[in-house]
Order: C-alpha cells, then sequence, then structure tokens
C-alpha cells in the first residue's frame, strides 16, 4: 500500500439513506427487480443455506488472514469505516486481507457480509484507489447480490436436476450465460459505488488499469488506453463479433478495459452529478410493487440503447432481444411468485472487483 498521495475526506458527500437503486446498472437493476418480487424467498434461502456456508468461510477468513482493525491496517480501517459512512449502511462491514498475487477483493456472506482484500491490492494501490475498491464492495453489501445470486445459482440447481435431457442442457446454458450477463453488470453497478465512495475518477481509473494489467499507472497513456474499449466496441468483422460472444459468455466479470470506459462515462453524466448533489432515491421510499415494472423496462431499453449506438455488426441483428428477454423474466417470475416454490440448499460467495 503506497501513501504517497494524501487522502481527504473534508469535502466528501455523504448519502443518507441512498437506495442502491441509485447506483444500480440498469440491467442489474432489472435483474434484481424481479428477485425481489418474489416474497420471501431471500429469507428462506438465508435460512437454508447461508448458515453453515457462512460460518465456515468466516471462520476462514479469521484464520488465514489479517482483520483489519485500529491496530491492524488502520488505514485500511479508516476506509472501511468512512466508506460504509459514505454509503450509509446499518453494519459495518469486516474487512481481511488475504494473502494472494491476484488484484482483486471480494464479498462474502449473506447475513454478516464480509470483505476479503487481497494482499496484491495492497500493495500496488495507493489510499485513494484503495477507498474505491472497498466501496465497490460496499456496493454489493448494500445492493445484497450475495442473497441474490444465491436465489439464482439455487435455480440453476435444481434445473440442472433435469438436464439429462438435451433440451434441458441447453436451456441450462441460457440460463447460465443470462446470470453472467447479470453479475457482469452488478459489477458495473458497484463500479459506481465505489465511485460515490472515492468521489475521485482518477483514483477508480488508476485501480482498474492496474487490474487490466498496468504496473504503473502513471505510465499509462490515459487516452489510448481508454480508446482500446472503443475499438473493442466498434468491430466491422461478423467473425469478431461471434468471438467476442463466445469468450464473454463464460465471463463472470466484465472485461476490464472496457468497464474502465463504462464507468468513466458514468462519472461525466448527469445521474453522478445528481447523486453528488443529494438528488437520489431513498431506501426508506422503495416500494419493490411499484417499481419492479419500471426497472424491467429500463432494463430493456439499455439494451436496446447500447446496441442501436453500437458498430458491432452481430449486436444489431439483437437489437429487440433486451425486451423480448425482461419480457420473458417477468412473466416467469410473477409464476413462480404467484405459485411457485422450491427448496435446496448450499452456500453463498460472491466475486467482487
Amino acid at each position: 500500500m503506497t501513501d504517497d498521495i494524501e487522502v481527504s475526506r473534508h469535502n466528501a458527500v455523504r448519502f443518507p439513506g441512498i437506495s442502491p437503486r441509485a447506483y444500480e446498472h440498469p440491467v442489474d437493476r432489472g435483474a434484481l427487480a424481479t428477485l425481489r418480487a418474489v416474497p420471501g424467498f431471500a429469507q428462506v434461502v438465508k435460512a437454508v443455506s447461508g448458515f453453515y456456508a457462512e460460518r465456515g468461510e468466516r471462520l476462514m477468513a479469521l484464520a488465514s488472514g489479517i482483520r483489519v482493525g485500529p491496530k491492524q491496517y488502520p488505514e485500511l480501517d479508516k476506509l472501511r469505516n468512512e466508506c460504509a459512512e459514505t454509503l450509509d449502511l446499518d453494519r459495518v462491514p469486516n474487512l481481511f486481507v488475504a494473502r494472494s498475487p491476484e488484484v482483486n477483493a471480494q464479498t462474502i456472506g449473506m447475513d454478516e457480509p464480509f470483505i476479503v482484500l487481497n494482499t496484491a491490492a495492497v500493495e500496488a494501490m495507493d489510499l485513494a484507489s484503495l477507498r474505491f475498491v472497498i466501496g465497490h464492495e460496499m456496493g454489493h453489501v448494500l445492493s445484497g447480490h450475495a442473497v441474490y445470486r444465491t436465489m439464482m445459482i439455487r435455480l440453476i440447481g435444481l434445473q440442472m436436476s433435469m438436464s439429462w435431457t438435451p433440451v434441458s442442457a441447453i436451456g441450462i446454458r441460457v440460463v447460465i450465460a443470462a446470470l453472467r450477463e447479470w453479475y457482469r453488470k452488478a459489477e458495473l453497478s458497484c463500479d459506481r459505488a465505489g465511485l460515490l465512495c472515492s468521489q475521485d475518477p482518477t483514483a477508480a481509473l488508476r485501480s482498474q488499469i492496474l487490474v487490466a494489467g498496468g504496473i504503473d499507472p502513471s505510465k499509462i497513456d490515459i487516452p489510448a488506453f481508454l480508446q482500446q474499449a472503443s475499438e473493442y466496441e466498434s468491430v466491422e468483422d461478423i467473425r469478431d463479433s461471434y468471438l467476442k460472444l463466445r469468450y464473454v459468455e463464460t465471463m463472470s466479470h466484465p472485461l476490464a478495459v472496457v468497464r474502465a470506459a463504462q464507468l468513466q462515462k458514468w462519472a461525466a453524466s448527469e445521474d453522478y452529478r445528481g447523486i453528488l448533489a443529494g438528488e437520489y432515491p431513498r431506501r426508506d421510499a422503495d416500494a419493490p410493487s411499484s417499481t419492479w415494472s419500471d426497472d424491467l423496462k429500463s432494463a430493456a431499453k439499455s439494451y436496446k440503447d447500447s446496441w442501436n449506438s453500437s458498430a458491432d455488426p452481430l449486436t444489431k441483428v439483437f437489437s429487440d432481444v433486451g425486451e423480448a428477454v425482461s419480457g420473458a423474466a417477468g412473466k416467469v417470475w410473477s409464476k413462480f411468485g404467484n405459485g411457485g416454490n422450491g427448496t435446496d440448499e448450499g452456500s453463498a460467495s460472491e466475486s467482487g472487483k
């Protein structure tokens, strides 16, 4: 951890009662809206699967990493408390530093989520960039991603019990691809949460450059780095389009360069400036029953706008897929919420950064 950059919080904006809907990507929010509309399902999953696995994961972190506190990594402890205060979390999650050569972090657990920050990130990043990373993980906590990701994993498990037929196998692949697409958007959501905590787009970009392969961010040409994302998005050969879909389908996280460009675009948006000015939805005003339909429409519009503005030849073929997927999801979840039920067991763990 480098400390050559002085980190001041005197002028930082805090967001009392902020709803995660303020920063969630439209596609992430649309998926979560369908899940939140299922009465009692989150509580069932937490009761069935959260207790045993989460206790074990917490014990492993306690026994194999360094728990951040006033006497252990006090700088990180300050960032931990500041980020939780900025997003107005009800409880400050525990933070552990674990030995790993990968520049990464993750949030684990449903009942009492905690954060694990790898030593590679601590060693490579300055405090301003680490604030962004920790804020990203706090976003996972506030959005409840672990709970909802577990719910979907359980549904996949139920479908896999019927995977002995070719038709079911194809259906499972489609479901898994959809889940990964949601989680990639959830990562974009939490990048935004990290930016709300750091309120420093440059520091956020430094951390993402390190994830992408930069050794020293100061030696990376920013316009050239972001141009890579533009070139990736604007391929003209349909064979490249096919390869993009093929490789992205199996990824749990967004592509690093594209992800950085997405966050910088949001940092320049009116939405971000509005949140900093205090214009954001509050948790106490959230009403899933009234926002569910709007969130699904917003997700469909996000897909459609993205594809309409893309120069990629293959994405134009699927310009109506966003609306079709959201409409189908709404019907499925409405039917499930009105009478479906299921039980399963397992663990909940979500990769972060």
